[in-house]
């Protein structure tokens, strides 16, 4: 009786295995169906876009075409009037001198006929009179008349060549796509933002430039956020929690034309922006708070974010925006961007107890002491960035120590690498900046 039960318990935990595994086998089958049917749809939808661009832009063509030879018929026929205008009005001008001189000869022929035959007493007067006229009238000068030959023949020339580029052109313009040669890659969420990258699918194109699209939701059109070489781009000021659907194109290299759209896809961020705190004598806000601007006041601080918005995990960017003479303001051994664990007022720079940063000279301080690793300085377009994450977490004692961030802080390509240690477990961190002359302008993201 007790194997039987034991093998009927085998059995029942067999058929349960088995029975989760067709479960699970129908959830991949029907997962499977719905990227068959996304498929489907996708080349369904994208043939009907297709076929509806085409119609339209062919019918474009052939209006614009058909506007196009309407206005080189126009032109030429206004030729054709001008040449004949130009060309019957010496005509009609000689046609009025014979026709006056006609008109004058029949005068003159009537007058001589009478004089003729008039009577023996006024004759000679008569003659006499004609005869001083009809030389008066020179009789014997005649005007020119042009012969065919020296006036125009107009006709056209129509060069049957023309059927044939066109044909050609025609035949060759246009082509279909079944895949666009770039697709987007990846979405790295970031403060009030995302990063897109994309990557090149067809090794037989070249690209020369890239056009990353974005829309908002359900917004009817897409906008550009970037046209350039780079196969990335940091798209700020977003919504957070807010779907955004991106598209990106390329261009070939040495053509004009953008290749097709990649499919669209969507991405979102669920982090905050960064923002500095507003109110802060000496320093200036965007309206967007994530631009600081050295101003010309004479108070000085550290200027502090707005909230502990940086995590472990992620990165920080400050980036020196160029103003309008590409200049930054002059250097100080204060100057400060970094990270710290809580805002200190009272201090005029970040090179302080429980803060990690950098000097516009490249100089590392952490806990307010000066690393000997240097990296470059902080000039015109600079970029530097904070990356930490957790290696070493315990208990917190009196006697401290137990929690270790390991901190890269990269600029101009090059980087340090060390170990923060602290004595209490940080969340989240605020970021701070300090600058003690005018003209620094920073944006955080």
């Amino acid at each position: 009786a007790a194997e039987t039960e034991a093998e009927a318990r085998f059995l029942l935990q067999e058929a349960r295995e088995s029975i989760e595994a067709a479960r699970s086998y129908r959830r991949e089958l029907q997962q499977r169906l719905r990227g068959l049917h996304q498929a489907r749809e996708q080349i369904k939808e994208s043939a009907t876009l297709t076929r509806d661009v085409l119609e339209q832009h062919f019918s474009d063509l052939k209006g614009t075409l058909r506007k196009l030879l309407d206005e080189r018929l126009m032109s030429l026929l206004q030729e054709v009037d001008v040449i004949e205008q130009e060309s019957i009005k010496p005509l009609d001008e000689c046609q009025k001198l014979i026709e006056h001189g006609v008109s004058t000869a029949d005068d003159l022929l009537r007058e001589g006929e009478s004089a003729v035959d008039g009577d023996v007493g006024q004759q000679n007067e008569k003659l006499c009179n004609f005869t001083k006229k009809a030389l008066h009238i020179q009789l014997d000068s005649l005007p020119e008349v042009p012969s065919l030959v020296d006036v125009p023949c107009l006709s056209a020339q129509l060069d049957d060549c023309l059927l044939t580029i066109l044909k050609n052109q025609i035949f060759r313009h246009g082509t279909v796509a079944s895949r666009p040669p770039v697709q987007l890659e990846e979405f790295v969420e970031k403060p009030g933002g995302i990063l897109v990258r994309w990557c090149k699918v067809d090794d037989d194109f070249t690209p020369q430039d890239y056009r990353l699209q974005c829309r908002k939701g359900t917004a009817s059109h897409f906008e550009d956020v970037y046209v350039g070489s780079e196969p990335e781009f940091m798209v700020l000021h977003m919504d957070p929690n807010v779907d955004y659907q991106f598209r990106v194109c390329a261009r070939g290299d040495g053509r004009q034309e953008w290749s097709p759209w990649s499919v669209p896809q969507i991405g979102r961020t669920t982090l905050v922006p960064h923002e500095w705190t507003a109110g802060l004598e000496g320093y200036s806000l965007s309206s967007r708070r994530n631009i600081a601007l050295r101003n010309d006041s004479q108070a000085c601080g550290v200027l502090y974010s707005k909230a502990p918005t940086y995590f472990c995990g992620q990165t920080l960017t400050f980036r020196q925006v160029l103003s309008r003479i590409e200049t930054v303001g002059q250097p100080d051994r204060r100057d400060s961007l970094g990270v710290c664990v809580e805002q200190q007022n009272g201090f005029d720079s970040l090179q302080r107890d429980k803060a990690v940063c950098i000097s516009t000279n490249g100089a590392v301080f952490v806990n307010g002491k000066e690393m000997t690793n240097q990296l470059p300085a902080v000039t015109s377009g600079s970029t530097v960035t904070f990356d930490m994450e957790v290696v070493q977490l315990g208990p917190c004692s009196n006697e401290g120590g137990n929690f270790k961030l390991r901190v890269t802080i990269s600029s101009n390509n090059r980087e340090v690498v060390f170990d923060w240690v602290l004595d209490q477990c940080c969340g989240s961190l605020y970021f701070g900046c300090s600058f003690a002359y005018p003209g620094w302008k920073v944006l955080v993201f």
